[in-house]
């Protein structure tokens, strides 16, 4: 399945259609994405593993790759830094994301393959889908759904499937 995300924040998943939060600086092209720009980018993006907080909920129902998040886990976020765009464990020197947030942004985030295979830098890091603000602010490049909502997602997501982020 093509999930896919629109620059009006719609998601559409199946015959379903959600609310979502978009980069701040809105959608631009893959090539174009820089570290730190905002930019949600467009193409098509496999969903690679959901990582979730156990301490919060149990495992979502998916049939994704799936592991717990821990108080050690983040992501390097630093252009200079050979495990960019990586999962990184705690503590690391480089410029880098805590995964084990207080906000409860990243209780459920399904990491995109963006620019991961193999990572080029500064081509942006961390392009995850992952849970929204109530307001559905908008996010650092993500695509960000309400809990119901990306729940709802991660039950018919599949080994393979991916996320499509594009215009209307």
């Amino acid at each position: 399945m093509i999930f896919r995300a629109d620059s009006k924040g719609k998601f559409y998943a199946g015959d379903q259609v959600f609310s979502c939060a978009l980069g701040r600086g809105g959608l631009g092209p893959a090539a174009a994405k820089r570290e730190g720009d905002g930019i949600s980018p467009i193409g098509v993006w496999p969903l690679r593993a959901l990582l979730y907080r156990p301490d919060r909920s149990e495992a979502p129902a998916t049939a994704l790759d799936m592991r717990p998040i821990t108080q050690a886990d983040g992501w390097c976020d630093d252009p200079d830094h050979p495990d960019y765009n990586r999962l990184i464990q705690l503590p690391f020197s480089a410029r880098h994301e805590v995964l084990w947030r207080e906000d409860g942004l990243y209780d459920l985030v399904v990491v995109l393959g963006h620019n991961d295979d193999p990572p080029v830098a500064p081509l942006g890091s961390a392009i995850f889908l992952h849970l929204a603000k109530p307001d559905y602010a908008p996010t650092e490049g993500c695509i960000a759904l309400s809990r119901p909502d990306l729940e709802a997602a991660l039950a018919m997501a599949r080994p393979g499937d991916a996320l499509e982020i594009g215009p209307d």
